[in-house]
């Protein structure tokens, strides 16, 4: 379902600084500026798929950059692919820049400055925003890199296939069970490099050999994610499962961001962070949580957990608590900014 928040109750003059933290909260930090403050609006809503997400949001004119300040501040190290549903936009990202219209798609890497715009014809704008994680994307750096703020045109081939499907599962994805939409990230992962590929021209720069490696990786990945709540999982486990050597697993991961260990601990602690920041699961122990999660002891959990995010799970917890008290009280099915 979409991820509940509302700003029903923000003030018209509050209303753009609200949108501001809000995106800068569920996509990446960003700045953003536009010409009229007072009348601003927008509204709009994420979809959890596995480690993806899909993001709506439809507002009116505005510019928005990411500096290198910014990137610093965060970056949840993804692809980013914007489909325009309505109105137009422009991204611009290294040497690339793209003018899209409706049914065009850009993508972008936020681990680099970029700058963007909407309502260049003075209307509002509506995008889907896909957000895949840099270590599940299959193809290469290198490769997606030429990619980056080209135009994506949509309407036929393999765009118009990409375009549909994210548009019909923004519609239709809020009424799947939470474990079907898990079911789908790898569907969405298959499609969107797939047709990344065919635009760039790229998929026979891969060998037969490098294929079937990003294949395995595929379901090794999966299967990682399936088995995270098993204290047990461990880069030998895995490699059993998979008829590999440890030796083998290890090189499948050789030119990935991070080891297969590395892998396991940072998707143990994104659904910790994530649990700890439910209000209905306010009352189970921190300890319950990172057990619940493959976490076996609450001392290294801490520390791990501190390490990664800068607070204690405990500290976490609280912060995120009291931002759902303050800031998403009443929530509904989307972001709404009427």
């Amino acid at each position: 379902m979409w991820q509940q928040m509302t700003a029903a109750d923000v003030p018209p003059e509050g209303r753009f600084e609200w949108f501001a933290q809000t995106v800068s909260q569920v996509l990446l930090p960003t700045a953003f500026d536009t010409a009229d403050p007072d009348g601003f609006y927008a509204h709009g809503g994420q979809l959890a798929l596995g480690e993806a997400r899909l993001a709506r949001f439809a507002y009116a004119p505005l510019r928005s950059r990411r500096t290198p300040a910014l990137i610093r501040q965060g970056d949840p190290e993804q692809y980013q692919l914007a489909l325009v549903t309505s109105g137009s936009a422009w991204f611009a990202q290294q040497d690339g820049e793209a003018e899209l219209t409706v049914g065009d798609m850009a993508v972008w890497d936020t681990s680099h400055p970029y700058r963007s715009g909407s309502g260049t014809d003075g209307r509002g704008v509506g995008v889907l925003v896909l957000q895949i994680p840099k270590a599940r994307m299959p193809l290469r750096s290198q490769h997606m890199n030429r990619l980056l703020a080209r135009r994506i045109r949509g309407g036929a081939g393999m765009p118009g296939i990409l375009a549909g499907f994210l548009t019909d599962l923004a519609r239709k994805g809020p009424d799947c069970a939470p474990r079907e939409l898990d079911m789908l990230h790898d569907t969405v992962l298959d499609l969107t490099a797939s047709c990344l590929a065919g635009h760039l021209g790229s998929t026979t720069e891969q060998s037969p050999a490098q294929l079937r490696s990003q294949l395995l990786l595929r379901q090794v990945r999966t299967f990682i994610d399936r088995h995270l709540a098993d204290p047990d999982l461990t880069p030998g486990l895995i490699a059993e499962h998979h008829h590999l050597s440890l030796r083998g697993l290890y090189d499948l991961f050789r030119d990935e961001p991070e080891s297969v260990a590395a892998t396991i601990r940072r998707r143990r602690l994104e659904h910790c962070r994530a649990d700890l920041a439910r209000p209905d699961l306010r009352r189970q122990p921190v300890q319950s949580i990172a057990a619940r999660w493959g976490f076996t002891g609450a001392a290294a959990f801490s520390r791990t957990f501190r390490a990664a995010y800068g607070l204690s799970p405990r500290d976490y917890r609280a912060q995120a608590l009291q931002y759902v008290k303050e800031n998403l009280q009443g929530a509904g099915n989307e972001i709404c900014m009427p």
